[in-house]
């Protein structure tokens, strides 16, 4: 890794010297603390200082954050070494265009891919505010993922709290303990939870912990991983969905989408369909039949030949019906749909893509 051998590095040159012992043998894989050092080279934080902006509760004197109270039963962190206590703080106004944001950290990818660090994706928390929702109190964290493609493409977003990055990490630890011991992660406070040097310094130990995990196989294909990234963004959409708000649902599947792109899909099809049809059905209702025919295209073409998938009737109608509307070609897709009523694979009429998006549970 390429911090390993800065870290041998390190110690080779600092041998030269008078009274300086050689560095032994143990060097770990990745740096002891979750902050990266401030003369990494290649270090995220380092060299996109100043994109994060968060507001703060310095001053507040409620200062127990209920996903922080430390308990009898609270996991180890990482290796035993904190991940808050090496990164200096970012100014709070520093917030940047998307655009430029998405630019730099392209940039950022195109210069690393090379590296030996095999990081397929970036992370950035580019805000972080404190959340009061009676009786709780806590901050959330919104980070942009960036992975290659056109640099001024709008980056995925997801917004999590500390708890649900120590959910994800505990999990993982319970899965992979070898790999995950050389990845820290900060941990629990008591106090002073949402001061604007704690915030930024999750902040930037929350980037290098998703970076870590990326740069494992092993862990960069764990379901918990992908869940952690798109489950809570599918069940948003799917009930904004529900409820007709189609504008706002049809923002959250599109991110939803992406980041299952960015990702790959772990768990097999099931969720990217899930997803193609919420977009088709949004599209819809909003009246761009194109883009939602496109959707059930995209969708046919991941099915294939796997049938009887509780899916494909569903799309095989939407796609004959969006086809009419549109006066273009329907014969292909209307004799697959009738092959499969003939056989006894689908209902006459199939479910509605919009009905079997209601009755999908997300788990």
């Amino acid at each position: 890794m390429a911090s390993r051998l800065l870290h041998r590095l390190r110690h080779a040159l600092a041998s030269d010297g008078p009274g300086e012992a050689a560095a032994g043998p143990e060097a770990e894989q990745f740096p002891e603390s979750s902050e990266l050092e401030d003369d990494d080279a290649e270090g995220l934080s380092s060299r996109l200082s100043g994109t994060l902006s968060f507001t703060s509760a310095e001053d507040d004197p409620d200062d127990e954050d209920e996903d922080d109270e430390a308990g009898p039963d609270s996991p180890p962190s990482g290796d035993g070494t904190s991940g808050e206590d090496a990164e200096r703080s970012p100014p709070p106004d520093g917030q940047r265009g998307s655009q430029l944001l998405a630019r730099q950290l392209q940039d950022f990818w195109k210069k690393s891919r090379n590296t030996l660090v095999p990081q397929r994706l970036l992370f950035e928390v580019t805000s972080a505010n404190v959340v009061k929702d009676p009786p709780s109190k806590y901050v959330l964290y919104t980070l942009a993922v960036i992975g290659p493609g056109p640099p001024d493409r709008q980056p995925a977003q997801i917004s999590r709290r500390y708890s649900d990055f120590e959910r994800l990490h505990r999990n993982l630890q319970r899965q992979f303990r070898g790999p995950m011991a050389a990845i820290s992660f900060p941990r629990k406070r008591l106090r002073r939870n949402f001061t604007a040097e704690t915030i930024a310094r999750r902040s930037r130990a929350f980037e290098q912990f998703l970076g870590h995990l990326q740069a494992v196989p092993e862990l960069r294909h764990a379901p918990d991983l992908h869940d952690f990234f798109v489950l809570p963004e599918l069940r948003r959409a799917q009930s904004l969905t529900c409820t007709g708000l189609y504008r706002e649902a049809l923002a959250l599947w599109a991110n939803a989408w992406q980041l299952q792109t960015q990702l790959g899909t772990p768990s097999g099809p099931d969720r990217p369909l899930l997803t193609l049809a919420g977009l088709a059905v949004c599209h819809q209702e909003l009246e761009d039949p194109g883009e939602a025919r496109a959707c059930s295209e995209k969708a046919l073409q991941l099915l294939g030949d796997k049938r009887p998938h509780p899916f494909l009737a569903p799309f095989l109608e939407a796609h004959v019906r969006l086809s009419w509307r549109l006066g273009l070609d329907k014969r292909q897709t209307e004799a697959q749909l009738q092959s499969l009523q003939e056989a006894g694979l689908t209902p006459i009429p199939p479910p509605s893509l919009k009905e079997l998006l209601i009755k999908e549970v997300l788990d």
